[in-house]
């Protein structure tokens, strides 16, 4: 039997919603800033460098929900958002976070944006 390919031993979901020019609601990726644009390849590419490609992947997503602290990601697991990013902070998340071990805590969501999560079956109808 040969071995299957490794799972990955973390999952980074980064918002890539656009609101159109002109909406009042902020977005993770703004027309009228480039960096934001560039945020995903800049993760991608990093990661890739460091040569962890393979045990750490990148997906793109649609809104995650914490529109007013974006742009946001989510690195699973762990449930941590980290919020306003720019690529130093994004460099800073995959060493000392994906590669170290630690949590940057001070990039990460505020507690009162991002409370415990609800188990379903406690609001299931």
């Amino acid at each position: 039997m040969t071995p299957g390919i490794p799972r990955p031993a973390f999952y980074i979901f980064k918002c890539q919603q656009s609101a159109p020019p002109g909406m009042p609601k902020p977005s993770c990726v703004r027309q009228d800033d480039p960096e934001s644009q560039q945020l995903f390849q800049h993760l991608a590419q990093s990661l890739m460098q460091k040569g962890i490609i393979a045990t750490v992947q990148p997906v793109q997503t649609g809104c995650l929900g914490r529109c007013q602290q974006g742009p946001v990601m989510l690195v699973e697991p762990g449930h941590v958002m980290y919020v306003g990013l720019t690529k130093e902070k994004i460099d800073r998340i995959i060493d000392e976070h994906i590669i170290g071990g630690n949590v940057v805590e001070e990039y990460r969501i505020p507690d009162e944006m991002w409370a415990e999560p609800v188990p379903p079956s406690e609001v299931a109808r």
